[in-house]
């Protein structure tokens, strides 16, 4: 679903007076007569089917509320209504229906103007159409699959080891259901799975905890475990870390047997997202996302963090650090905003932001990824469906190449050099080449969640599955190059 209310109500009453007076019969209205000044209307856009994305030629499915019963509700693109974008509020307030996008609609997020009538209001809605890319070059790649366990969200390799390590979690808080898994790199055979341990219950609002009436509606569910989320190894250590995003902390397991290394108390890392692990300092860095941080830990002594503040260029905004990609003969520690689209790079020797960069055409970027041989920074943009590569000295735009809809995580193979995103919308993984051209896109991928880096080219490949193919747990795409 996408949906994204305008900055301020002046905006969509500018451009929606313009429509007004264009002569369009169909918001015909006397100006300045009426005025809806407590409106919360808003209105929402999805696909023909659940999660899926908006295409060119699809249908697109139209909900709204908050809008006056009887109220006459229209949508236009500039100054034009949109076929079938006509609607009367019911009596709760809502409209519902659908319009068509047209089989030569470019892909691109459009803004689209929502005038109500009898009291007058008008507000932008935004309209996203992915790109439609086929399937290509498959028969470059070998491609088998793998299982997991339910609700995978991200896998990290073991080199030393030749070992791939999932971190999934199932449900919503408090979470039960959450495994640690360890499989052999090559076969893909599980050696060792592990529950994380039972969390400290949180305190509820609204109730007191372990008692019905919390803040979930899930207290008498009991408080759930350290569920894991993003997953980083340490060779040096032979240890595995694990973000627990729910408890806003970490935790370090052995890679041998999985065994607890070291639990990290609750509210370490604020929603605690990505684990990257530089083995040659001994540091171990985790992403807070919703802060402008990294945290920063001591693998020897396992100590409590420090923060490095990452401060956004964008005026008025903060930076959220999501994805981290390390580059340790560099020294250095590239991570992403989903907030302000910018990226931030940090000197791991010294722990400090050397440049943050904007990125242009990126809209809720999340995953990142980078060529240690020319510095290039690839960034995978969720909300504008694109992937977009960086000069790593200036900030330059190299790429920006429309990948598939809901591009939510990239690695880059500087093997082979190739740069894999995973399209989460689009159930797909499109490969670039070092400049950004599309080479090849995979599939299908149902669901592809993270993507990981393995031995000679290999790319690990983690798809909340399970739910599309009725299988037991997720599934692992090992797609290595032919």
């Amino acid at each position: 679903m996408s949906v994204l209310r305008a900055k301020g109500a002046a905006i969509g009453l500018l451009l929606a007076s313009a429509a007004l007076t264009s002569g369009g019969s169909a918001v015909a209205q006397s100006a300045f007569t009426t005025l809806d000044r407590t409106a919360e209307a808003q209105v929402s856009f999805s696909g023909p089917e659940r999660g899926a994305p908006i295409l060119a030629g699809s249908t697109v499915k139209v909900s709204g509320q908050k809008f006056r019963p009887g109220q006459k509700v229209t949508l236009l693109y500039g100054a034009e209504p949109l076929p079938g974008g006509s609607f009367t509020a019911d009596a709760e307030g809502k409209i519902a229906g659908s319009i068509a996008i047209p089989a030569n609609a470019v892909a691109g997020s459009f803004p689209i103007i929502v005038v109500a009538q009898a009291p007058y209001f008008a507000a932008v809605e935004e309209l996203k159409v992915s790109p439609t890319i086929p399937l290509s070059g498959q028969q470059d790649y070998k491609i088998t699959q793998a299982q997991t366990a339910r609700g995978v969200y991200q896998s990290a390799f073991s080199a030393k080891n030749n070992a791939l390590f999932t971190a999934s979690s199932q449900g919503r808080p408090p979470v039960a259901n959450s495994e640690l898994v360890k499989l052999d790199g090559a076969t893909m055979k599980i050696l060792a799975r592990v529950t994380p341990a039972v969390a400290p219950e949180p305190e509820r609002r609204g109730g007191q905890a372990g008692r019905p009436g919390g803040e979930s509606g899930n207290a008498a569910r009991g408080p759930g475990v350290y569920a894991v989320y993003g997953v980083g190894v340490d060779d040096a250590k032979d240890t595995v870390w694990t973000t627990n995003s729910r408890q806003n902390t970490v935790t370090v397991y052995k890679q041998s047997d999985l065994s607890l290394v070291k639990q990290f108390p609750v509210g370490t890392v604020n929603h605690a997202r990505d684990a990257v692990i530089d083995s040659t300092l001994g540091k171990a860095y985790v992403s807070a996302t919703f802060q402008p941080e990294v945290k920063v830990f001591d693998t020897a002594t396992l100590g409590l963090p420090k923060g490095v503040a990452i401060k956004s260029l964008a005026r008025g905004k903060d930076f959220s650090a999501a994805s981290l990609s390390l580059d340790p003969a560099a020294h250095k520690l590239y991570v992403v905003s989903n907030a302000t689209n910018e990226v931030a790079v940090i000197n791991t020797r010294t722990d400090m932001v050397e440049h943050v960069f904007p990125v242009p055409g990126g809209r809720s970027t999340i995953g990142i990824s980078h060529d240690p041989q020319t510095g290039r920074i690839y960034v995978a943009g969720q909300g504008s469906d694109n992937l977009v590569v960086l000069d790593g000295t200036n900030g330059a735009v190299i790429a920006d190449t429309p990948v598939g809809a809901g591009a939510l995580n990239v690695v880059f193979d500087p093997v082979k050099r190739r740069a894999y995103v995973a399209n989460r919308g689009a159930s797909t993984i499109a490969v670039t080449d070092a400049d950004g051209k599309l080479v090849a896109n995979l599939g299908p991928a149902p669901t592809p969640n993270h993507v990981a880096l393995g031995k000679g080219g290999t790319v690990y490949a983690v798809n909340k599955s399970a739910n599309a193919t009725g299988e037991e747990a997720d599934s692992i795409m090992v797609i290595q190059p032919k």
